[in-house]
């Protein structure tokens, strides 16, 4: 009988988007897969989907029954290692595998990010800082994602299992391919654009974290020095409409395309010019990741996900301030200096394969999942 594990997220998009190699990796080994998620998404290599209540905002009643469902669940099917992912995946998941880790469950926690973090706000810290420390006692093993929140946890006697550090979820170089200056002049004209097209790419939910007014003010000190640039805005929610109207307002509406949800992120990114990172807040951003393999250069704000991946001046720019005008006048410079954006890319593309390859990513979660895989071995419990 094969050994069962359960991925576990509040969305199951969540491993649409970053985890369906390490969904096919187990499937290899032998094991039953399964996940617990909220949706009907139908995902490969999975041998039974749950669809589970839970909701982002940890005071919504429906978590309680997301709770019991994922309690019941762990609990019947006697899962030997239970991996949870997002913040409210992972706290409803840990505090329901309590029982079924008596019994011998594994429960490994990924955090993509700890919502507290250095010049985070002090609700961030009020709320889910106390989640974290205390839940991290019900975690075999804590996997995080960035130097910040591992030497945060470590500092604040996180009392895991074990604390691990994994390069983020990687990015395939083999997908995402940078083009030389020839071939992104006809590409751009096959997305209706004119070659000589500036164009500015931001990926991610519209939602104020992302923060995308901050790239529409930026782009408003932009249209009369650069005329011929654009930015394209990826992405969907409760915040794009929002930046539609201020657009308009800006008078930079001309000079934006919303392309909504888009599956062909790979064949937009090589055509632009620069890339731009704008959140509060991030992990180790898979959407800059992605540009860096394209071999674009990012201008981005000083958080510790973007800091991680960007050396200033070698890779890309880190703004020392959230200052939109700054931003604009980084972008006009980069604009006048194309053999600077060209090293910048090369660097930003050498990183992603020395650090954060798929490849490399998976060689260290299974340097992970093999510690609880191998009976007669210590094993560990990631949840995500």
């Amino acid at each position: 009988m094969p050994k069962k594990i359960l991925f576990c997220a509040t969305v199951d998009y969540h491993f649409k988007a970053f985890h369906l190699p390490y969904l096919k990796w187990f499937k290899e080994q032998g094991w039953q897969v399964e996940v617990a998620a909220k949706g009907s998404m139908e995902l490969p290599y999975v041998d039974h989907k749950y669809h589970i209540e839970i909701d982002r905002s940890p005071f919504r009643l429906a978590n309680w029954k997301g709770y019991k469902q994922l309690k019941s669940l762990i609990e019947k099917q006697q899962y030997a290692i239970v991996h949870c992912h997002t913040p409210m995946g992972g706290m409803l998941t840990r505090m329901a595998a309590r029982r079924g880790r008596k019994k011998g469950t594994k429960v490994l926690y990924t955090a993509h990010g700890f919502h507290f973090c250095k010049g985070g706000s002090w609700k961030s810290w009020l709320i889910y800082y106390p989640i974290e420390k205390y839940l991290a006692r019900l975690s075999d093993s804590l996997i995080v994602i960035n130097n910040e929140d591992y030497q945060l946890a470590v500092k604040h006697g996180f009392k895991a299992g074990e604390i691990n550090k994994v390069n983020g979820v990687g990015v395939d170089p083999a997908t995402f391919i940078p083009i030389d200056q020839a071939k992104k002049a006809i590409q751009k004209k096959s997305f209706g654009f004119q070659p000589d097209d500036f164009l500015l790419f931001h990926a991610g939910e519209f939602n104020k974290n992302k923060n995308q007014q901050f790239l529409i003010h930026a782009l408003a000190y932009l249209k009369e020095e650069l005329p011929n640039v654009k930015l394209l805005l990826a992405g969907e929610g409760d915040q794009f409409h929002f930046c539609k109207e201020l657009a308009t307002k800006l008078g930079v509406e001309h000079l934006i395309q919303f392309l909504g949800f888009r599956k062909d992120v790979h064949n937009l990114l090589p055509i632009c010019d620069i890339a731009l990172g704008s959140s509060y807040r991030e992990g180790l951003p898979v959407s800059i990741m992605e540009a860096m393999a394209c071999g674009i250069p990012i201008v981005a704000t000083n958080n510790r996900g973007y800091r991680e991946l960007i050396k200033c001046n070698e890779n890309g720019i880190v703004l020392p301030q959230m200052d939109s005008r700054l931003l604009a006048q980084q972008i006009k410079l980069l604009s006048e200096t194309p053999a600077q954006r060209q090293s910048l890319g090369e660097n930003a593309r050498d990183t992603i394969l020395q650090y954060y390859s798929q490849s490399l990513v998976l060689e260290q979660l299974r340097s992970i999942y093999k510690r609880y895989m191998n009976e007669g071995e210590e094993k560990i419990w990631v949840a995500h």
